[in-house]
């Protein structure tokens, strides 16, 4: 399980590390999806591409792995409006059938365990797990 774990982990983080440098590439698009209330669109596109990318950087260093896997928690959540907004106003992506924009929302549950997973400590298969004493608490 281990393997399984870091090969996704370093699919997972390559994903955000991508999606990050998106965010400097194509601004437009993430400008597009932005909602209007949010105030500051083009600094908050651009933290939350610097925000994926350190994020995604630091989940390549297991060490990391948990901090970066609650930063990924909070921004995915942080980031949800855009994804209500986007299936809210279809005529935004008019080539896109709308049933993408649906099935993006519970996408983004599935990002949030994904993320989550990281945030658990490591065990090994086998190791037993003692249940703590009255000392130990």
């Amino acid at each position: 399980m281990r393997i399984v774990k870091t090969v996704s982990r370093w699919v997972f983080a390559l994903f955000f590390i991508g999606a990050g440098i998106l965010h400097f590439r194509n601004p437009d698009f993430y400008l597009k999806i932005m909602p209007p209330y949010i105030p500051w669109p083009q600094a908050m596109v651009d933290i939350s591409g610097v925000a994926e990318i350190a994020l995604g950087v630091m989940l390549l260093f297991s060490n990391l792995q948990r901090l970066a896997g609650w930063g990924l928690i909070l921004l995915l959540v942080a980031i949800f409006p855009a994804n209500i907004y986007v299936y809210q106003h279809q005529e935004l992506f008019p080539g896109i059938p709308p049933i993408a924009h649906l099935l993006r929302l519970p996408l983004q549950a599935v990002f949030i365990l994904w993320a989550y997973w990281y945030t658990r400590p490591e065990t090994r298969v086998g190791a037993r797990v003692e249940p703590a004493t009255a000392s130990q608490r």
